[in-house]
């Protein structure tokens, strides 16, 4: 694994080539697809989007996912009546938030020696996994994900969050490969805008704080990868990718780290640690 730090702190990602083995894939596309195989619909068809407006921002679904394994789905898989129009596993948006706690296989890759040896590079002294999601970007219905920063929802202070992000299969533009403004995450988190948790006498809401940005979509660069690449992403990093239009799946595995020994984790986040500690502690976790 070449050394990657210089691109990263100039660019706000980076990519590495075959963080992943053949191998290591295929275990885990099998046991992501015995977790939906074992999933009840009937229990789980809620649809995801990340478009402000058809958020439903008082789902506790959504709200209360991030100590359990929950299953998204695409708004095209979808009618109006609420009824699934394809197999379960090829309406799926993603599963989240807490695979890298309760998934044998994310586990292990989630707590990898590379994982820590690049959390090291980076100076993270106390790196924490919140966030884990099996992504799948369906052929013909892959939605596409809107431009923004991870720190709005995501949100430490100061901000040290960093993604990682690993293409299952080849990612291309056709199949909505990542977006980056190269550069962007030296800007600070534009316009204040978060995402944050509001307490009411019926429970939580989330509601948007900020103004919301608009970026030039001229700025944008495609970042095509192969399958078993990991694409390390800044927290403050400008990325979208678009939607899924050709016949291939776009599957990657994704999780979130911030570094809780020299940042404080915002407790207006929709995130927030449980009883059932699935914040782990990188360096400490035994997978």
């Amino acid at each position: 694994m070449e050394d990657f730090l210089e691109r990263f702190q100039n660019d706000g990602f980076c990519v590495i080539d075959d963080f992943l083995t053949r191998e290591d894939i295929n275990l885990i596309k099998k046991e992501c697809e015995e977790i939906v195989q074992r999933m009840s619909l009937s229990d789980h068809l809620t649809i995801f989007s990340t478009h402000e407006h058809h958020i439903n921002l008082r789902d506790d679904y959504f709200i209360n996912s991030g100590d359990k394994i929950r299953f998204f789905f695409e708004e095209k898989a979808v009618n109006d009546k609420g009824e699934l129009q394809v197999e379960k596993h090829l309406g799926l948006n993603k599963i989240g938030h807490a695979l890298h706690f309760f998934s044998p296989t994310l586990r292990k890759v989630t707590h990898s020696d590379k994982v820590k040896s690049i959390m090291r590079r980076l100076n993270y002294e106390d790196p924490v996994v919140m966030q884990s999601m099996y992504i799948f970007k369906q052929p013909f219905i892959g939605g596409e994900v809107a431009p923004h920063q991870d720190g709005s929802y995501l949100y430490t202070e100061p901000m040290r969050l960093v993604g990682f992000w690993i293409a299952l299969d080849n990612a291309s533009v056709e199949n909505g490969c990542l977006h980056f403004i190269p550069g962007s995450h030296k800007n600070g988190l534009y316009q204040n805008y978060r995402l944050v948790r509001q307490s009411l006498s019926s429970g939580t809401n989330l509601i948007y704080e900020g103004e919301k940005p608009n970026y030039d979509p001229n700025k944008f660069v495609a970042v095509p990868v192969r399958k078993g690449s990991l694409v390390l992403i800044d927290g403050l990093v400008v990325h979208r990718s678009d939607e899924n239009r050709s016949t291939q799946s776009r599957h990657a595995y994704a999780f979130h780290l911030f570094d809780a020994g020299n940042s404080q984790w915002s407790n207006l986040n929709w995130l927030q640690v449980s009883s059932s500690d699935t914040f782990t502690h990188l360096y400490n976790f035994s997978a």
